[in-house]
């Protein structure tokens, strides 16, 4: 009788200890491959696993880099996108990866996308005349502009998503840290690779003498090009020599010669 007594709580004390070591087995689990990327910092256990190739400072026979535009708090994101990239393309070629920032780039960042890559890293800032409103535009009409397109156009409102669209459209390309490529792969933060890229689009490029490629186009939304086509009509007209004979008019055009409203978009 005294004896059976203390049965259960034996049993329930046994019970208690094998939770006990299977919780601290399931804590003490080697981390997932998705959670080690998704650090900031590598811990020094797992910092080895970085695996920076030899050959990330090597010449390549296609000058190519991948150009980033990016925010220092845009780093979660990019991480994701790079670790993508790593994954799917180059981690297989070693390409060098450009990263630019209107604001200096923070250590964290840095190491983050040191860690994150195969190719060599380059940090940069953007010249304050390539990110700043020129002395030129009538900031009034501009502000008074971007107000009534704030409700109905996506960014429309926005400052820096102007800056940003000015410095991708015609002067990323001069930064200094550009100077030693000739093909460059634009990547935003955010994007996702989620398949395996099994050739080379900077080699395809080059062998096929192409000098532009873009991922997708999409309806550009009227309100925001109110005048893009008239100006680059009147540019056309004036400067005819530096229309290319075999250009894509016809594809940007409706048979009656206007504008279509295609956006191309180079992610």
């Amino acid at each position: 009788m005294h004896k059976h007594a203390h049965q259960p709580r034996l049993t329930r004390v046994v019970l208690v200890l094998v939770a006990l070591a299977a919780a601290v087995l399931y804590l003490a689990r080697p981390p997932p491959i998705e959670k080690v990327r998704a650090l900031g910092y590598a811990p020094d256990q797992i910092r080895e696993s970085r695996l920076k190739t030899a050959n990330a400072s090597a010449t390549h026979t296609v000058r190519a880099a991948f150009v980033i535009l990016a925010r220092n708090s845009e780093l979660h994101a990019l991480r994701t996108t790079v670790r993508q990239l790593e994954d799917q393309f180059n981690a297989r070629h070693n390409y060098p990866y450009v990263f630019l920032n209107n604001e200096p780039f923070t250590d964290e960042f840095k190491h983050a996308m040191e860690w994150a890559t195969s190719g060599d890293c380059h940090f940069g800032l953007v010249p304050y005349e390539h990110w700043s409103v020129p002395s030129w535009v009538d900031n009034v009409r501009a502000k008074w502009a971007a107000a009534t397109m704030d409700e109905h156009v996506p960014y429309g409102g926005s400052s820096s998503y102007r800056k940003m669209c000015r410095f991708q459209s015609g002067f990323f390309f001069r930064h200094k840290l550009l100077d030693p490529f000739d093909y460059y792969w634009r990547v935003e933060p955010g994007v996702e690779f989620t398949c395996a890229i099994h050739g080379d689009p900077f080699r395809f490029m080059v062998e096929n003498h192409k000098s532009y490629a873009f991922t997708i186009t999409l309806r550009e939304f009227p309100a925001t090009v109110h005048s893009l086509w008239a100006t680059t009509s009147a540019f056309r007209a004036l400067y005819p020599d530096y229309v290319v004979p075999n250009n894509t008019l016809r594809w940007l055009t409706a048979d009656n010669g206007k504008y279509n409203m295609s956006l191309l978009v180079q992610l």
